[in-house]
């Protein structure tokens, strides 16, 4: 996941000149910063079989605490932005860390899952400020492009690590003692990056021009928290009960009046003109789908291994890292191929694979608890998701004249954002639908006793199959155990099959949909060239990632 908000910096000389005062600082504590906002976003995957054994979770409380985080990221970037702008970068990343540290203590002590979410929003909230902040703080002291393309490099290969870093040292900590403790870890990191921040950063700000959005943050939020509610809870609470179709109407008429909204706001937080070009929206939609199935088949995959097999979260870290450890690995062999390839092959190419890797995930057994099956189709979506990361902002700001690039790096990396944000709802939404359905056909025939019988369906109805899954040998319903796990390994490897078919789907309407479409600008002759600068004078924002 990568942020910006599309504004302008403050002057830069020409091409040649020395770094500014406070690069090399600014650098450094931007990179810790948004190193500890992706650990604190990747650090419930491991521990996701933790928190149903130790706080009586069932399927949707699950999904909201990896869902908790994202949306409240999506929601307000696009204002935090706003607000760094306003108010200076390093006073945005410091309230940020700070609150991630508030948001970890509260997870570290949280009782019940319900507190938890809480933390996990939280988290999201103060991460919601950490992107934005951390990176516009980076390009506010670069002078040229190829300056800021370096440091837009080290930045995301540290928000590649910390994604990749965060599910192991969950598991090293629940191994050891338990898994709250890897949430005391993360206040510490948050702590010293707030320190390293307030020392190191240099303060920036570009209030000219810049405004709130009130009536569009609020619409947006309302409307995307009730479809993504209504999302989670459709599967066990029913898709035809009242609250859930009440979320679904509600949330389409607020997201429908946020368009209203921002087709007549002065200073709108989603510029919809961009859509007239097609190849930006082409590249729009596939950063939404594709990375729906990215971030789908990691929650498959922790579920899977987490309330599902009940495997060790130090075995769950280990294929996290084939997921998520190619991002940070591949930046280097990434930047070159896309001065040398066109984007948008890149960004097929890393489709395909993903969509591969997800076919193949289908084929796992839920009763083998190995990790050899894992390897090869953790390893190509890792490297799919590698190479599609970076290029689908690439090819957005390609397409768009210069004068927009910052807008459109902006939207772009919201729409991945809120990809992110769907593909834990889609993919709980899928598995838990289909292994309800598959465990009460399971159960229909099955010859139990009596009161074994009646236990499993009770618990069922009330917990779902992830509840008779967890009963312990002994206890009444537990002789269901079979039923359940089968159905949740049929209800998953529907999930994984929908990542694929998605990503496919963002493979074919990328290669369709860029026939006959030349980029606009060519990154290789101006990554030595100074920042181009607007109308008053300013360099314009041009990030990419």
């Amino acid at each position: 996941m990568t942020l910006n908000n599309g504004t302008t910096t403050s002057p830069g000389p020409t091409a040649g000149a020395a770094r500014a005062p406070g690069y090399a600082g600014t650098l450094a504590a931007a990179c810790c910063a948004v190193f500890v906002a992706q650990v604190a976003n990747a650090l419930p995957a491991s521990l996701l079989g933790l928190f149903q054994r130790d706080l009586n979770t069932h399927g949707s409380q699950l999904t909201w605490i990896t869902a908790a985080f994202m949306i409240a990221v999506v929601c307000f970037e696009f204002t935090f932005g706003v607000l760094g702008d306003l108010f200076g970068r390093r006073r945005l990343i410091v309230v940020g860390t700070g609150m991630v540290a508030v948001g970890s203590v509260v997870a570290a002590l949280a009782p019940t899952v319900q507190v938890l979410w809480i933390g996990a929003a939280l988290n999201g909230l103060g991460a919601g400020a950490m992107f934005p902040g951390s990176l516009t703080a980076i390009t506010a002291v670069t002078r040229t492009m190829r300056e800021r393309a370096h440091a837009v490099a080290v930045w995301s290969g540290f928000l590649s690590a910390g994604a990749a870093v965060s599910p192991l040292l969950g598991g090293m900590f629940a191994k050891v003692g338990s898994w709250r403790g890897s949430f005391w870890v993360l206040v510490g990191l948050a702590l010293v990056s707030m320190v390293f921040t307030l020392v190191l950063v240099t303060e920036s700000k570009s209030p000219e021009g810049r405004k709130l959005d009130v009536p569009g943050q609020i619409t947006f939020a309302l409307g995307l928290v009730l479809v993504l509610y209504g999302a989670v809870e459709g599967p066990e609470s029913g898709w035809t009960t009242l609250p859930v179709i009440l979320a679904f109407a509600l949330g389409a008429c607020f997201l429908a009046g946020f368009v209203v909204v921002e087709l007549g706001a002065e200073s709108p937080i989603f510029d919809l003109r961009l859509f007239r070009n097609r190849a930006f929206t082409v590249s729009s939609v596939v950063a939404v789908i594709g990375m729906l199935a990215f971030l789908g088949a990691c929650f498959a995959m922790s579920m899977w291994m987490g309330p599902v097999q009940h495997q060790d979260p130090i075995r769950v870290a280990i294929l996290f890292l084939l997921l998520q450890g190619p991002a940070f690995l591949l930046i280097p062999v990434v930047s070159r191929l896309l001065h040398r390839v066109a984007a948008s092959w890149l960004l097929t190419s890393g489709f395909v694979l993903m969509a591969i890797g997800c076919l193949l995930f289908t084929r796992l057994d839920v009763t083998d608890p190995g990790l050899g099956a894992f390897v090869a189709p953790a390893l190509l979506v890792g490297i799919g998701f590698a190479l599609t990361v970076s290029s689908v902002t690439a090819v957005a700001l390609n397409s768009v004249p210069l004068n927009l690039a910052g807008m459109a790096s902006a939207t772009t990396n919201m729409l991945r954002d809120l990809g992110f944000a769907l593909g834990p709802v889609v993919v709980g939404a899928v598995a838990l639908s289909n292994a309800g359905s598959a465990l009460a056909a399971n159960l229909s025939g099955a010859d139990l006793p009596a009161g074994q019988m009646a236990a499993a369906r009770g618990i069922a109805e009330a917990g779902g199959p992830i509840a008779v899954n967890s009963l312990p040998p002994g206890a009444p319903g537990s002789a269901a155990h079979g039923l359940a796990l089968d159905a949740l390994g049929s209800g998953f490897s529907t999930a994984f099959l929908v990542c694929g078919v998605a990503a496919a789907v963002a493979a074919l309407l990328t290669s369709v949909g860029m026939i006959g479409v030349h980029a606009r600008r060519s990154t290789e002759n101006e990554e030595s060239a100074p920042l181009p600068h607007g109308r008053d004078g300013r360099p314009e924002s041009a990030l990419t990632t």
